[in-house]
């Protein structure tokens, strides 16, 4: 049997396991021990989803490369099909024509 001053992991009424409490450390006097103990705590949980973290920023990089590419790619692509401004230097070179005919011609 339990010490009688032992708690129950499990709460008999509810069937739930009891919850860390949150303190906040700049109102509540800590002692030096658990000031380490929250720091190797939270180094601990770092170091735990810095893989996956790790994995996310490098998907997320090589997401926004791959837009800048398409869209530097696209930029290339487009201005390369341009034409209309050699067509527009063709047109006012057949108005120019027309105009110097017209004045030296009739």
């Amino acid at each position: 049997m339990a010490a009688p001053g032992a708690r129950d992991p499990l709460h008999a009424k509810s069937g739930k396991a009891p919850v860390a409490q949150r303190i906040d450390p700049t109102r509540e006097k800590l002692t030096p021990e658990q000031v380490q103990f929250m720091r190797q705590v939270q180094l601990a949980e770092w170091q735990k989803s810095l893989p996956q973290r790790r994995t996310r920023n490098i998907v997320t990089g090589l997401g926004i490369g791959a837009l800048v590419l398409a869209i530097y790619g696209y930029t290339f692509y487009s201005v390369s099909q341009e034409r209309f401004l050699d067509e527009l230097e063709d047109e006012a070179k057949a108005a120019r024509a027309r105009a110097l005919a017209r004045a030296s011609g009739p």
